[in-house]
């Protein structure tokens, strides 16, 4: 697998990885009522999001300028066994960040909505 690709893929997996715990931990204070850590785990997932997205962008780009080539060519090569598990995990985890993302903003409203009551 080509170097750069590898890296992109190993980025977006740390930083989506990153991103999903705050939210998951935002949505714990929130349950125990700390409304400003809450916010404060959304905004530090966000950044760990962006940095992430910015990976995909790049792995996007490096595929339309062709850096991505599933053929024989050994030395550029993105190998249907390694590579592409290893892009499908990454792009598994982008998902699931976002998804998180999406539920700790609502399970934080919600909680702040019992709260009021």
């Amino acid at each position: 697998m080509n170097e750069k690709i590898e890296v992109a893929c190993f980025q977006i997996i740390t930083y989506m990885s990153t991103a999903r715990t705050h939210f998951i931990n935002a949505i714990q204070r929130a349950k125990e009522g700390k409304y400003d850590e809450a916010t404060e785990l959304i905004e530090e997932g966000e950044k760990a999001f962006e940095l992430g997205h910015d990976a995909h962008a790049d792995l996007l780009a490096m595929d339309m300028n062709g850096e991505i080539i599933n053929e024989s060519d050994e030395t550029n090569k993105f190998s249907s066994s390694g590579g592409s598990m290893l892009l499908m995990h990454a792009e598994d985890q982008l998902m699931s960040a976002e998804s998180f993302r999406i539920l700790a903003e609502e399970f934080i409203e919600l909680y702040k909505r019992m709260d009021e009551k």
